[in-house]
């Protein structure tokens, strides 16, 4: 009996990193996010005060040596905003990762196995999707309360459709193609198969979605905080900033809400930059006129 042929995927994630770091768009959001993330994780070795350190009055805009000014509660609005980006992004990043594992592992099964399983994995999905990712996870707190790691849960949990939709959608042309009858012909198994054959394949797409769920969960736990939840109150945090200082927004203090709404709206914007030019190059866009 002749062997059928073996026919090997190409991996597509090497060309397309390459390909959209080489875009303007791409450098401008990667240096964003990079001095962004920066601020957040190192910037409170340069603080000039304590975290929770009282230096007068509550937002007095005019304090010697405070850069911003102090907040509410007389502490520095400086040294608040250098502490208060870790909590979010730390939190978005965890919660990205859970949803991308999950939703791929569901998008791959779904797509390979057909008919049943794909019909009951994917119409749960669409009843996670019906139901407003924000709302579902108040009512997780609010039953469970704010812990770190409940948050990460719920935020990576309610992510976790969107990415799945998105696997399976690019996985099912795939599970079609001869190299993976080859595979199936030798024997391989099926976790081989979707692991080799057809992850490879659809993590271009994957990586624009990753980027784009990334953003949501910014803003979504940004959101949460900014409503109260959190598990330390008393904790520098950009969305707890913005609601805490926003009664004096214009009252002659407005840096407490100011830094941290422009740094949030900075990571979306670089966020989105890097996310358009991952999706450019996994579309084939621009590859002739990109600058080398």
């Amino acid at each position: 009996m002749t062997a059928l042929p073996e026919q090997q995927s190409t991996p597509a994630p090497p060309g397309v990193l390459r390909v959209s770091w080489r875009m303007w768009r791409t450098k401008i959001g990667v240096a964003i996010v990079s001095l962004l993330v920066l601020i957040a994780f190192f910037g409170r070795f340069i603080a000039p005060f304590g975290e929770n350190e009282a230096l007068g009055i509550p937002n007095d805009p005019d304090l010697e040596g405070s850069l911003f000014g102090l907040g509410k509660l007389g502490y520095d609005v400086w040294t608040r905003f250098l502490y208060g980006g870790r909590p979010i992004l730390v939190q978005a990043f965890l919660s990205t990762v859970l949803a991308l594992v999950l939703g791929t592992i569901i998008g791959l099964v779904a797509a390979y196995n057909r008919r049943r399983l794909d019909d009951a994995l994917m119409r749960t999905m669409d009843v996670m999707l019906a139901l407003p990712q924000i709302i579902l996870v108040l009512v997780v707190i609010a039953m469970f309360g704010a812990q770190t790691w409940l948050v990460v849960l719920a935020v990576g949990i309610s992510t976790v459709p969107r990415i799945a939709r998105v696997v399976r959608g690019t996985a099912v042309s795939v599970v079609e193609r001869d190299f993976v009858a080859s595979a199936e012909a030798l024997g391989e198994p099926k976790m081989r198969i979707l692991g080799a054959e057809l992850l490879p394949n659809v993590t271009a797409p994957l990586l624009v979605e990753a980027n784009l769920r990334l953003t949501f969960a910014i803003a979504v736990i940004g959101g949460i905080a900014f409503l109260g939840f959190t598990s330390d109150p008393g904790a520098a945090n950009w969305g707890l900033m913005i609601n805490e200082h926003r009664g004096v927004l214009a009252g002659g203090q407005p840096w407490g809400t100011m830094l941290p709404v422009i740094a949030i709206a900075l990571l979306t914007i670089g966020t989105g930059l890097i996310g358009d030019g991952l999706s450019r190059a996994a579309a084939g866009i621009d590859r002739g006129t990109v600058d080398a």
